[in-house]
């Protein structure tokens, strides 16, 4: 019985790779790239994480994209064709946005912070308390595939995208926003137009007019005549003019011209039909 078991494959060297800037220790030098990975790491990455850690720091990360709900990369193993990688995470809706660019845009602090470009470090309380997650919690929460023949999730390969996502994220916070479904620069348009904005119309005529204490002995009267009015009268074919158009002919007539005697002969009956 041989004992003889083949040689670890290496792969192949990547030119102009995107290679992690750490070389030793932890990757990740902001709170929120650190949070990122001890949040995998919680959830049970961190065997695969260490041999990714190598591969992002050798270069073998070819390219490395983050849109809506999806993180997609190529990275080169052993074989000629890079694994396709692909990560992929809950991205927000309009509706759930629209509550948190709210929230964030009635606190100065939240709004000042980011519009400088930095990620406010409690800024996890506004999700949590809108029911959200600013982080993926659980393995759940992330779905992962590669294309290579390695049948273990996380694969080395998928590892290596993570730690590239978390120097991501050190250089540019709102790639975090962009992942979950908020790209920069419409989040910060939206939070100065919140800011702008004021308060809405009816809130504008309260603010201008006349406090209540100093008008609650004239509140009940009449302040002016009211004008009489009555409806206005218009042509007993005007509903058929704004018909959308009739595709329907009868004996090479149009529906509507057929239908124009019948409205003008209920306009000239008389009103009191007793």
């Amino acid at each position: 019985m041989s004992d003889w078991y083949p040689p670890p494959s290496r792969p192949l060297a990547v030119e102009d790779g995107l290679r992690a800037r750490s070389t030793r220790g932890a990757i990740g030098q902001t709170w929120w790239s650190e949070r990122f990975v001890e949040v995998l790491e919680d959830i049970g990455l961190g065997n695969r994480l260490q041999r990714g850690r190598a591969y992002a720091r050798k270069g073998q990360v070819i390219s490395l994209d983050v849109d809506a709900g999806s993180v997609t990369a190529r990275v080169q193993g052993s074989r000629a064709r890079p694994y396709r990688v692909r990560i992929g995470s809950t991205a927000f809706g309009k509706l759930e946005w629209a509550k948190l660019e709210r929230t964030l845009a009635d606190s100065a602090w939240y709004t000042a912070k980011l519009l400088a470009g930095e990620m406010p470090e409690d800024i996890e309380d506004v999700f949590t308390g809108l029911g959200l997650s600013l982080f993926p919690t659980t393995a759940g929460d992330l779905s992962m595939d590669c294309s290579c023949p390695d049948w273990e999730v996380p694969c080395k390969h998928l590892a290596a995208a993570f730690y590239l996502l978390a120097e991501a994220f050190d250089d540019d916070p709102f790639t975090i926003l962009a992942w979950r479904g908020r790209e920069r620069a419409d989040l910060l348009a939206n939070l100065a137009a919140a800011r702008t904005a004021g308060p809405p119309a009816a809130d504008h005529a309260e603010q201008n007019g006349t406090p209540l204490a100093d008008c609650l002995d004239t509140f009940f009267v009449k302040q002016a005549e009211i004008p009489a009015t009555s409806v206005a009268s218009t042509a007993s074919t005007a509903l058929l003019d704004q018909l959308p158009p009739v595709d329907v002919a009868v004996r090479g007539r149009a529906l509507t011209d057929l239908l124009r005697p019948a409205y003008q002969a209920l306009r000239r009956e008389p009103a009191d039909r007793s």
